[in-house]
């Protein structure tokens, strides 16, 4: 009965997530000329991380007992101003395209299919990863070539297939002359910039910076029951807790600490406020404290997709392992969006790793063969359950994140 209540409820799941995508996909674009934004600005400073739970840890749960994103530095004004630059097609060429058009926030800011459109139609090479918890992060884009929110947000603005903006002197004469932005760029950066000129490269990345980094998923049914041995979990769902953290899938070697990947900051951070983060294995040393990962691989990995990859990654086929907050509603999954639902991601580490040269360590047997998980159709169903319990439904909805321009 258990099994037919929990297929029932992931159908409703899968339903209400392919509508999702349908709507997006459908639904005319009705845009105001003007953002409109509350008289007094959220307050992103006071978004409260205190929930979030780490996911390896050798303290109580949660990691912090009192802790706001103005520990990070986030300023009202300047999150409000990077919300608008987000959402503003006009940071593209042709004012076509926004940083929000690849990044839905009911979908955890990815992308429903496998490539996005550019300013002039043409396709990117790799499926748009999910900007959530960014501030948590230190290797961003698939390759990892990214380590810092300010470098991440410019890129695909002067990218020449995504935004096409390639010469930032063009936008800043471009938002300086749009009203709204005079007034948002005055009360963001005036007190602290004495010339004239507020709106710069670094003022546009500063903004759009501070933006991303207020997004932010930590009340998951996870987090919620990392505070209470996991009473509000089905069995189905422990039994998949049970299996992530098990040496059978070793899913946690790789999908680890608060963000449910690996990470450089990730580790760091984790470190410097008691937790384990990686919690042990090949990339982080419990007892020296120090990152022992390779700075080569920046918290990549080839996981066997290919015996012979068109797109080679960071380098031998690796790419950055994604975090695993909101990834239920963050499909297609992988660099090239090849996998359309979590089962069938589960499929391909249950029996589908190819044995490519440079297959990370974690998939391999002792003989070097790939260490496929071999789970039965109720198990693979049980972890399924499990990553849907990452789920911070508030995130894809809070008004905050979501589009002015509508």
């Amino acid at each position: 009965m258990k099994q037919v209540i929990y297929f029932f409820a992931t159908l409703c799941v899968a339903v209400v997530f392919v509508a999702c995508q349908k709507d997006i996909a459908s639904s005319p674009e009705v845009r105001r000329a003007t953002p409109n934004l509350p008289a007094v600005p959220y307050e992103y400073a006071n978004i409260d991380v205190a929930n979030i739970a780490n996911s390896q840890t050798d303290i109580a749960n949660p990691i912090f007992t009192s802790f706001t994103l103005a520990n990070f530095g986030i300023d009202n004004n300047k999150a409000t101003l990077g919300r608008v630059l987000f959402y503003d097609t006009q940071l593209s060429i042709n004012n076509r395209i926004s940083c929000g058009t690849c990044h839905h926030q009911q979908l955890g800011f990815a992308e429903p299919k496998a490539f996005s459109e550019g300013f002039e139609g043409r396709m990117t090479t790799r499926n748009s990863m999910a900007i959530i918890n960014t501030v948590f992060n230190g290797n961003l884009f698939w390759d990892s070539r990214s380590h810092s929110t300010e470098d991440l947000v410019l890129r695909p603005i002067q990218n020449h297939i995504e935004m096409g903006m390639e010469d930032l002197s063009i936008l800043k004469r471009k938002l300086a002359a749009i009203p709204y932005y005079q007034e948002l760029f005055n009360k963001a950066f005036a007190a602290e910039i004495t010339n004239s000129d507020l709106i710069t490269e670094s003022t546009i990345s500063t903004a759009l910076a501070q933006f991303v980094n207020t997004l932010v998923s930590c009340n998951s049914k996870f987090d919620e029951g990392s505070r209470s041995q996991f009473a509000n979990f089905s069995e189905m769902e422990k039994m998949g807790k049970d299996l992530f953290f098990s040496t059978r899938t070793n899913c946690s070697n790789c999908h680890r600490g608060k963000n449910f990947t690996v990470s450089s900051q990730e580790f760091a951070f984790d470190t410097i406020y008691g937790g384990h983060g990686g919690g042990g294995g090949p990339f982080f040393d419990p007892i020296t404290g120090e990152l022992t990962f390779s700075q080569g691989s920046m918290g990549t990995a080839n996981i066997g997709l290919n015996l012979i990859y068109n797109d080679n990654g960071r380098r031998d086929g690796k790419f950055k392992i994604p975090s695993l907050r909101n990834i239920a509603v963050t499909a297609p999954y992988m660099h090239d969006g090849r996998f359309n639902t979590l089962e069938q991601v589960i499929a391909h580490y249950n029996k589908g790793i190819q044995p490519h040269i440079h297959l990370d360590n974690n998939l391999k047997n002792t003989d070097g063969a790939p260490r496929n998980m071999n789970l039965s159709p109720i198990e693979q169903q049980a972890l399924v359950a499990f990553l849907n319990t990452l789920t911070d439904t508030k995130s894809l909805t809070e008004p905050m994140f979501s589009d002015p321009f509508r």
